[in-house]
């Protein structure tokens, strides 16, 4: 099954290992993107989320969501099943 999701994330980011712990909990797959190691994937980032400087930044279908408490919420409101399917 091919990913949806992709995940901009750095190696030195608790909210990253965080998000990436949930979506595994959850069993949905991801992609992930190292914007310290990968300078395409930073350029690719700023330009989805019209240049935001944090991580963790997720994306479902090259579709910006957002962070980690919209990943939580979208999930929490029973949208992100809605979203995978």
């Amino acid at each position: 099954m091919m990913s949806r999701i992709t995940i901009f994330s750095t190696g030195r980011c608790p909210i990253c290992d965080k998000t990436k712990q949930l979506l595994k909990k959850w069993n949905i797959p991801y992609t992930e993107v190292r914007v310290d190691q990968d300078h395409v994937g930073l350029r690719k980032m700023a330009a989805l989320t019209n240049n935001a400087r944090t991580v963790p930044q997720i994306a479902i279908d090259d579709k910006w969501i957002g962070g980690f408490s919209e990943l939580t919420e979208l999930h929490m409101d029973g949208e992100l099943q809605h979203l995978m399917q």
